[in-house]
């Protein structure tokens, strides 16, 4: 019965720790500002964009995202 308080107690500072940092995180991604994770994971999107030949900045209708064009 302890063990599983303590777990829990454990758990919940975790995350009570990592939501702050990452809604800034997430905030910073989806309005298009620079990010501490974009030197690595740029280059990666990009070549993801490539492979499956979708323009970054194109609007897509459902009928592409679903790959019936």
């Amino acid at each position: 019965m302890n063990d599983v308080l303590l777990k829990s107690g454990f758990f919940f500072l975790l995350i009570l720790a990592v939501t702050k940092p990452l809604g800034i995180y997430m905030k910073r991604v989806f309005s298009g500002e620079k990010t501490f994770l974009d030197p690595v994971l740029l280059p990666f999107e990009k070549l993801l964009y490539r492979l499956g030949g979708v323009g970054p900045l194109k609007d897509q209708t459902w009928l592409t995202y679903a790959g019936r064009c």
